[in-house]
């Protein structure tokens, strides 16, 4: 049974695996067409696409781009994307910009505490461009601080934790514009990470497609039965595009697989073409 992934990061943000590894995986889960979604760059998907020659998986260039609207984290993943232009690569490197100033920062917060972690040790953790909380929340992990990145996320690093520090970022609306001007097709990640009320998230939808949405991540890793079954009903609804992914990171998410999740999902093939045609009318 051939297998669909689209929502996967590598080390060239805060995955644990190289493109290569996360392909690899990839073939052995029978996964044969997939997108890696790094966070904010897109440096991956040049290795991702010879080790997918290799391979036979067809990789499908995306991004992933964090927003927010008020206190509204979105997560916008860009699909079929020009992943070279260069107007998108100068925008995804601002927020990258934006990390490195606020990383020092929570590690500041950190040594306040008492912890001994330094930014130089985080940065050789990520060996990329691209580094965020979960370089960090590995790094307490790696000190025994902390027991797995959850348990950094809760007791550190979440939104009014001790060592959060908030982050500038654009709105849905101007995410959404920018996987646009790339020629890419913009959906929303994980809906359940949008916390209201299935009327609510309506609305929240609903307005989210007026400033240009194209999809809905219905297939997830952590998503309920009932959970699928009320995205697909609000993409119906809606007339979004529908996609599905693991969001594999490796380490910091060992609980998620590559193409499995967490052994029971699957992501329908026949969404791919989909996706594709909607991108050629562009």
């Amino acid at each position: 049974m051939s297998r669909l992934d689209l929502h996967l990061h590598t080390t060239h943000s805060d995955g644990s695996l190289t493109p290569t590894e996360v392909l690899t995986l990839a073939q052995q889960a029978g996964v044969t067409a997939l997108a890696i979604t790094d966070h904010d760059i897109t440096s991956g998907i040049p290795e991702a696409i010879a080790a997918g020659r290799h391979l036979g998986i067809e990789i499908v260039p995306g991004v992933e781009i964090s927003s927010r609207q008020g206190d509204t984290e979105f997560h916008i993943l860009g699909y079929c994307l020009d992943w070279q232009d260069a107007r998108l690569n100068e925008r995804l490197a601002a927020l990258r910009d934006s990390r490195h100033r606020r990383n020092p920062q929570i590690v500041e917060r950190l040594q306040s505490l008492g912890i001994d972690i330094h930014y130089d040790e985080v940065r050789a953790l990520a060996g990329t461009d691209a580094v965020g909380r979960p370089h960090i929340a590995r790094a307490l992990m790696e000190k025994q601080v902390v027991t797995s990145a959850r348990d950094a996320f809760d007791r550190f690093l979440a939104v009014g934790k001790p060592a959060y520090v908030h982050r500038e970022l654009p709105s849905p609306a101007d995410a959404i514009a920018w996987i646009h001007d790339a020629h890419g097709l913009a959906v929303l990640a994980h809906p359940t990470w949008v916390r209201a009320s299935s009327d609510r998230l309506f609305d929240v939808v609903r307005q989210l497609k007026a400033d240009g949405l194209d999809g809905i991540e219905v297939h997830y890793s952590t998503h309920s039965r009932q959970q699928t079954r009320e995205y697909l009903s609000l993409a119906k609804q809606l007339g979004l595009l529908v996609t599905g992914g693991s969001d594999f990171h490796g380490v910091t998410k060992p609980e998620i697989e590559v193409g499995v999740g967490k052994g029971t999902l699957h992501v329908p093939d026949s969404l791919l073409p989909k996706l594709k045609e909607a991108a050629a009318r562009l």
